[in-house]
């Protein structure tokens, strides 16, 4: 599986042949600095005058060096597929190295850095249901007016928590069949081959 770069994150790392292979590594640890603690403008202005480049420059191309890590470490694509990703943006042989072995010495610690930021999302734990029927009202002697109310209980952070729903029968069976389409849409080879990649 290919990386694909716009051509933002291209122009945003095509002032790196200038840097040289050496300044990569720098480069990489101002961005894997960035994806810990956000954007730190400062601490490209050392790198800046050492290197006799702009700080916004330097600042794009440590951007562009955090998008190109954090999306090849997230797919977990292999050298072969990573050097054909870079290869596109006609670096020397010198440079695709020092960025490949960039790549391979931080994607571990990248994933779990993604995987601290990730939403802890709430997990299903069980679920109540219930039916009513309205017969008739004051107004209408005779009306079915059915309604489902769910409570659903989750588990967020070990806190349990429940979230009550009321809806229709139509819509909930217009809901099941969403998402009966969706789990089938899982069983297809693109959408395992993206959870395969993913793991």
């Amino acid at each position: 599986m290919l990386l694909v770069l716009s051509a933002e994150h291209r122009a945003h790392l095509g002032w790196l042949p200038r840097a040289g292979g050496a300044a990569v590594g720098e480069l990489g640890l101002l961005a894997l600095e960035q994806l810990r603690r956000g954007a730190a403008p400062r601490a490209c202005e050392p790198i800046a005058r050492k290197l006799n480049i702009g700080v916004d420059t330097i600042q794009h191309g440590v951007e562009g060096l955090t998008y190109l890590l954090t999306e090849s470490s997230k797919l977990m694509i292999s050298e072969i597929d990573f050097q054909d990703s870079i290869h596109v943006l006609g670096f020397s042989e010198e440079l695709n190295k020092s960025l490949l072995q960039l790549y391979l010495d931080n994607r571990k610690e990248i994933r779990s850095i993604l995987g601290e930021l990730a939403p802890r999302l709430p997990s299903y734990h069980s679920l109540e249901w219930r039916l009513d029927v309205q017969l008739a009202s004051r107004s209408l002697r005779q009306q079915i007016k059915p309604v489902v109310t769910m409570k659903l209980h989750l588990n967020q952070n070990e806190d349990p928590t429940a979230q009550v729903l009321q809806t229709d029968p139509a819509t909930l069976l217009h809901l099941i069949q969403q998402l009966e389409q969706a789990l089938g849409e899982m069983k297809t080879n693109h959408c395992k081959r993206i959870v395969r990649n993913m793991k």
